[in-house]
């Protein structure tokens, strides 16, 4: 059977895309162009094809997209280009909003590779992405586990700079102890409780207990 053409692999979903529960994007690698976007996803992004397809690649992501979210999915869709293989999906959640007016939604979405050239290499990834329930509990669970990887990646080189004991009293300091209990649990003295407090406020950069309790969880001291 003689391969389709893009064009003609995008007229056949064109033709199906009204009955699919899912927006589906067709993306060309070369200048991150975007090729195809269903009606439902014009609809949601409050755009039309023409304007959409004139959007550089980075312009496209800045303007609809959550950027902290980006680093956590491009690397599984550079993995599965790598990869080569065209059964292979990657899968991941990705944050969309039409304009910074609106807050921002979340989508499951799915990627496998589309097309490629006469050597092999991947041109074109398809796309499939579904919003998910706003109101279903799972959606603040979701957002809260992307948020603290997202801070867990921010904040590594931060918090790898503190050392061990430093860890341990920012342990007590998130439990809400005082200098003199930590200094009990730790065989230590209040004053070198109190100097490593400073330290770990200074190198954490941190303003409040909140933000010390954040870090405490995120990195599993408590």
């Amino acid at each position: 059977m003689e391969s389709q053409t893009l064009e003609e692999k995008i007229r056949n979903i064109d033709i199906i895309a009204q009955d699919i529960p899912a927006v589906i994007i067709i993306h060309q690698l070369e200048n991150l162009v975007l090729k195809y976007m269903s009606p439902w996803g014009l609809s949601i992004l409050k755009t039309t094809k023409e304007d959409l397809f004139d959007l550089p690649g980075s312009e496209y992501y800045d303007r609809y997209f959550a950027k902290d979210y980006n680093d956590d999915y491009s690397s599984k869709i550079v993995a599965l280009m790598e990869k080569g293989d065209e059964k292979e999906i990657a899968t991941y959640f990705q944050q969309v909003r039409s304009s910074p007016q609106e807050d921002y939604k979340l989508y499951l979405s799915t990627t496998k590779i589309f097309m490629k050239d006469v050597k092999g290499r991947t041109t074109h990834l398809i796309t499939s992405a579904v919003p998910v329930n706003p109101e279903h509990h799972i959606t603040l669970k979701v957002n809260r586990l992307i948020e603290e990887n997202i801070f867990l990646k921010k904040n590594s080189n931060v918090f790898s700079s503190l050392t061990k004991r430093e860890k341990e009293i920012l342990k007590g300091m998130a439990l809400g102890h005082n200098s003199d209990q930590i200094a009990a649990s730790l065989h230590i003295s209040e004053t070198t409780v109190n100097t490593h407090r400073r330290n770990i406020r200074t190198k954490l950069n941190v303003t409040n207990n909140y933000e010390l309790v954040q870090f405490a969880q995120a990195y599993n001291l408590i």
